[in-house]
């Protein structure tokens, strides 16, 4: 079991020994509500079951798993994200996953639908793809590198670089990779 699968199993049963309800209990209270959109269901949860954010976003995208029939494979969520007119931009994410895997050893890997995740001890970069131009790259950088290409963001990461082919992921950005990386440690 990964870090990051041992922290989320242990804020699972933080939540289930907080509100006394198992996963089935939370499935049929959002099939009752009526409920089905990601945010709707945090919505739901904070309201009817005092969840945090951070506790009911975990609990939507479980009810979500279990009313979808089970948790897509990585590889059809990773093949979805790169389709259709994405395709010519997933050789950008497949450099990026290369430089950010060979990092070390301790690297984790978390593909989901809309984003790879790469984590250390926490999260030091995400890549997306929000359009059929470009990929993005969120870090987590202490200060912003004098490049304009990198920009300061709030939310899951403090900076991104947009990347429209593979060159253009050179030597700077696997810089921005390392600094990320060694301050998730």
């Amino acid at each position: 079991m990964t870090d990051l699968q041992a922290q989320v199993a242990t804020q699972w049963r933080n939540i289930e020994a907080a509100t006394g309800l198992t996963l089935d209990d939370f499935v049929a209270s959002v099939r009752t509500a009526g409920v089905e959109r990601h945010g709707a269901i945090i919505t739901f949860l904070k309201e009817q079951h005092g969840l945090s954010h951070g506790n009911a976003n975990l609990v939507a995208h479980r009810v979500r798993e279990v009313l979808a029939g089970g948790p897509a494979a990585t590889d059809d969520l990773l093949e979805a994200q790169y389709a259709g007119p994405r395709a010519s931009l997933r050789s950008v994410y497949e450099r990026l996953a290369v430089v950010a895997q060979g990092m070390g050893p301790d690297v984790q890997t978390v593909i989901q639908k809309t984003g790879v995740s790469f984590r250390r001890a926490r999260q030091f970069a995400l890549v997306q793809v929000p359009s059929a131009k470009r990929v993005t790259l969120g870090l987590n950088l202490d200060a912003t590198p004098e490049d304009p290409r990198v920009v300061e963001v709030s939310g899951m990461c403090s900076h991104r670089v947009d990347l429209a082919d593979v060159g253009a992921v050179d030597g700077a950005v696997e810089g921005w990779i390392r600094l990320a990386y060694e301050r998730a440690g």
